[in-house]
Formats: C-alpha cells, structure tokens, sequence
C-alpha cells in the first residue's frame, strides 16, 4: 500500500454521512417520543419530528412539557443512541466503501461528528475504524448540545489533540463548512448522493463527490493517481 502525503497536517471528518451511512431520521424521532413516554407524556408525532429537523436544543424539546431539559436531554440522547446501536447490529449505518483510501493517508486523522458520544465509540468499535487517531461525538448533556455544530469546540479539540492547526475538516452540511470556517482551518464538502444537490452559501476549499477524490485533490503529489483502497 503506497502512503499519500497531503498538504495538510491532520484530517478530521464528520461522520455520519462521510464515514459512515446516515441515521434514517425516523429513527431518532422514534426514541425523542419513546423518551417523553419514559417522563409521563405522549408527544404528537409531527412534535416531535419538529424537534429532530430544526435540531432544538433541550428547552426547545421540552418546550411547554413540564419537565427539567437537562435531564430530559441526558435521558433523550442515551435513547437516541441505543436506538443507533441497535440499528447498527441490526447491518445498519455501514461504513462507506471508498474509507479503505484513509488508510492510505500519511497524516494523523480524526473524527468529530455531532451524533452522541455513545454512538460514535460504539461506532469506531464495532466497524474497527482504528484510522482514527481522535474521536468525538457530543456529550449526553445540555452542554454538549450547545456544542453542536457549527459551533467549532469538538473541531477544536481534535485539533489540540492532534497538535496542528494547518487541517482540513470534512462534511457533508452547511454546519460542517462554517464549524471549520469558525476553527480556522480549510474545509471539504463530501457530495455523495444523500447531499448531492444541496446548495451550499458558504463555500468549502474543496467540494468533491467521494473519498477517494478527496485524496487525490489534497495530495501533494495531485497528477499522480491515487489507488482506490480496495486490496
């Protein structure tokens, strides 16, 4: 296997999406309603889906529900993911065929995704993605919510751990694109088919449709051909 240099330092990536298969979101309105039913309450549906597409917060969630957010939040995210854990067991959210290229990379990689902590160490586990040499996904609390994306703080320690600031991030969202814009360091905009007409407003350093084309653009050595992965 022949190592690609790049001109960057380090490569952190979003997850879902890049990496891995996203969540299908009926998924994860299915356990914000599951978690309301373990406080007491039956949520209309359409609520509950409001909540997962505009991504509220936990006061946004709870809303007129007379229950504490935070501890809401805690509970709501631990249901989120055991109901991604599952679906992983059950052959979901695989790993995208093109990830072998990483291995490839002459650089320390990371992967900073706005999923659960629980579900993106189940994740690096179970799909055996040792590439990664950091890995975060946000805490089950209030306080990891507001560290969501496009806020840069999860950006922003996988780059301390990885001792740089000369990186690239990777994603497949607006927010991935102003999180990197906000960290201070270039951007990738992966356009695989989920995403491949979303317009974008902010524009990435590099737009490209699979991992692979990602390599090559970022090689210091960009004439040459890049090898697919695959052994």
């Amino acid at each position: 296997m022949t190592n690609v240099s790049t001109k960057y330092d380090a490569i952190v990536f979003d997850n879902d999406g890049v990496i891995v298969e996203p969540t299908p979101q009926e998924r994860i309105i299915d356990a914000v309603v599951l978690t309301f039913r373990e406080f007491g309450y039956d949520p209309d549906r359409g609520y509950a889906a409001w909540t997962v597409d505009t991504a509220a917060g936990p006061a946004e969630t709870v809303g007129t529900y007379d229950i504490d957010p935070e501890t809401f939040w805690a509970a709501r995210e631990d249901v989120v993911a055991a109901k991604q854990i599952r679906l992983v067991r059950d052959g979901g959210k695989q790993p995208y065929d093109d990830t072998g290229i990483l291995a490839q990379v002459d650089a320390p990689l990371g992967l900073v995704s706005n999923n659960q902590a629980g579900t993106v160490d189940f994740l690096v586990d179970y799909h055996d993605l040792s590439v990664f040499d950091t890995v975060y996904g946000r805490e089950h609390t209030a306080t990891g919510a507001a560290r969501r994306k496009p806020d840069p703080y999860y950006i922003q320690r996988a780059l301390a751990d990885l001792s740089t600031t000369n990186a690239l991030y990777v994603g497949d969202s607006q927010k991935d694109i102003v999180a990197a814009h906000r960290a201070g360091i270039d951007s990738a905009f992966l356009r695989r088919d989920h995403v491949n007409s979303t317009d974008l407003t902010l524009q990435p350093t590099y737009d490209v449709p699979n991992l692979i084309e990602l390599v090559q653009a970022i090689s210091t050595s960009a004439d040459e051909p890049v090898a697919s992965g695959h052994e």
